[in-house]
């Protein structure tokens, strides 16, 4: 099984100082863009990592609709050892789709949704910038700072 061992060696947790990191989205593209659409999320989140890549966080922005969303979330972080590049997987619930935006989003009856947020980093030094999937809707940038 070489292939899962080379796999294995790119994703393996690897060994980092616990640290704190803030980030801001700087781009949004929706899939299927509308005129109501908003691309300007004014995301602010903050994360505390472990050291062992795993990870909290919160988040709050403006969502597609242009009302402020918060998103609660625990998640991974997966270092490809020797390269600048990780990816991050988090999973928590968003709130803030309320009111005739309620449906927007998948499992929202109470307007708090699951969510499940996958992303790809490339890291320099203190500075990352990563590449956000945020469901079927919309791709994000976001930037943000190791502290």
């Amino acid at each position: 099984m070489v292939r899962s061992s080379v796999f294995y060696d790119l994703i393996k947790p690897v060994p980092a100082k616990p640290f704190w990191y803030v980030q801001t989205s700087v781009y949004t593209k929706h899939f299927r863009p509308k005129s109501e659409h908003n691309n300007n999320q004014e995301l602010i989140g903050l994360e505390r990592h472990t050291e062992n890549s795993y990870l909290m966080g919160g988040a709050t922005f403006l969502h597609s609709y242009h009302k402020r969303s918060y998103y609660g979330y625990v998640g991974k972080r997966y270092d490809f050892d020797g390269t600048p590049f990780y990816g991050k997987l988090t999973a928590g619930l968003i709130y803030g789709y309320k009111g005739e935006y309620r449906d927007k989003i998948p499992f929202n009856r109470f307007e708090i949704a699951p969510a499940i947020v996958p992303s790809l980093g490339l890291k320099y030094r203190h500075v990352a910038a990563e590449v956000v999937l945020l469901g079927g809707a919309a791709t994000m940038i976001n930037i943000g700072l190791e502290l």
